[in-house]
């Protein structure tokens, strides 16, 4: 079993930007696929950014240039560095660990970013 523990979410202005992050518990963390999808409400849950354990990555469109996924092995965690925020990305955020064939096995539990003036 891996856990995953997020932080970093929180309010935030339009164009500011938030970080978050993703601790994993198990020293394997280098053969996941980790992700980050969000849900807002009334919204189904969306992959935002994926990085493989190679370290290839892929994003949602609305984001692509504005948010950067990354991953640190040594330290078991993911980033996702958000730049220029919009009020449609206002969501709970969540990290995933799956394989890299895209089967998400493992959820941490949410963190909220809110995007208002």
């Amino acid at each position: 079993q891996v856990q995953l523990v997020e932080s970093g979410g929180g309010l935030v202005q339009p164009g500011g930007s938030l970080r978050l992050s993703c601790a994993a518990s198990r020293t394997i963390f280098s053969a996941y696929a980790m992700g980050w999808y969000r849900q807002a409400p009334g919204k189904e849950r969306e992959l935002v950014a994926r990085i493989t354990s190679g370290g290839s990555t892929n994003y949602l469109d609305s984001v692509k240039g504005r948010f950067t996924i990354s991953r640190d092995n040594a330290e078991n965690t993911v980033y996702l560095q958000m730049n220029s925020l919009k009020v449609e990305d206002t969501a709970v955020y969540y990290c995933n660990a799956g394989t890299d064939y895209g089967v998400p096995l493992y959820w941490g539990q949410g963190s909220q970013v809110t995007v208002s003036s």
